[in-house]
């Protein structure tokens, strides 16, 4: 499915005020349980795997903890002008509410970036008369906890609306110019071997409206693309 920003993967406790859930939409829309594969954050959204049966979800698990076989893309806005290829190689300690017993604290994590076009917003940012930001296609290579959010962290250009990892008062002028607050990642692509089959199963999840808004707000400067920045799915 296409998991809409904002929502919550299943109930936690630690967001108890929280009403909108995939797991059980989704099971209320289908009339049968479902079991989740993986998960993303409450802020991101885009493709979210869920299995009709335990047992293909414990196949399918396996296979997200391992990666094997499994190539995932995401699209983000970020802050500042990364460069146009970047390889990011950079070990992740493991998150205190990830940790598992007998495993490395420390743990190697590698993402593929590749930017899709450069521009500005009319807002002015730390003495500067414009905000620069930036739409990146993200291939993470291994798959640790928040691992984009703290790779983009870890190069200075944090992703738009990320309040664990990127600036408050920068995410807040943000969402006060463009008139909406949320994280701005997205699981656009996942491939993956079917449980069952094997056979290579596509997965593709189309950027919400609510990403079209930049391309009315943000002024392009990248000198090799003269047109307007398009958000495309």
């Amino acid at each position: 499915m296409n998991k809409p920003a904002g929502w919550l993967v299943h109930r936690t406790p630690l967001d108890k005020g929280e009403s909108r859930f995939v797991l059980q939409t989704l099971r209320d829309q289908l009339g049968q349980r479902v079991w989740p594969v993986h998960r993303l954050d409450k802020g991101t959204s885009g493709v979210l795997v869920f299995a009709l049966n335990a047992e293909v979800a414990r196949t399918l698990g396996q296979a997200f903890e391992s990666g094997e076989g499994l190539h995932k893309t995401y699209r983000a806005m970020v802050r500042g002008w990364p460069a146009d290829e970047l390889f990011i190689d950079h070990p992740l300690k493991r998150m205190p509410d990830d940790m598992r017993s007998q495993r490395e604290e420390i743990q190697s994590a590698q993402t593929q970036l590749h930017t899709l076009w450069r521009g500005q917003l009319a807002l002015p940012y730390q003495g500067f008369a414009h905000t620069r930001v930036a739409h990146v296609q993200l291939q993470p290579l291994t798959g640790r906890r928040h691992q984009l959010r703290r790779h983009m962290k870890h190069i200075a250009h944090p992703i738009v609306g990320d309040a664990t990892h990127g600036k408050g008062p920068f995410n807040r002028d943000v969402a006060a110019y463009i008139g909406m607050q949320r994280l701005w990642l997205h699981a656009l692509q996942l491939h993956l071997p079917h449980p069952v089959t094997g056979k290579r199963l596509q997965l593709h999840a189309p950027l919400d409206a609510q990403w079209q808004h930049w391309s009315t707000l943000v002024t392009q400067t990248t000198a090799d693309a003269p047109s307007l920045p398009k958000i495309s799915p």
